[in-house]
């Protein structure tokens, strides 16, 4: 085996080594990014049932009683 061969076996193991480490850190920053959006989702979830909650147990807002009235369309003459 010449000196050509051994550099080119050298970095296609480097080349490979090198696509598995960055595999790695790609797992591991999708890992990350998946807890973070289970985290986000079930401190919303939380949020949107105490606020359902809490809806319920208060009395719903009176209607307002007095409207105003409309003022009639003008129709213009032709």
């Amino acid at each position: 085996m010449n000196s050509d061969q051994a550099r080119q076996r050298a970095e296609k193991r480097f080349k490979q080594e090198e696509r598995a480490r960055d595999g790695q850190k790609a797992m591991i920053e999708y890992e990350i990014q998946a807890r973070a959006t289970r985290e986000k989702t079930a401190r919303l979830k939380a949020l949107r049932l105490a606020k359902e909650a809490q809806a319920q147990t208060e009395a719903p807002p009176a209607k307002q009683a007095i409207q105003r009235p409309r003022a009639p369309r003008k129709i213009a003459a032709l």
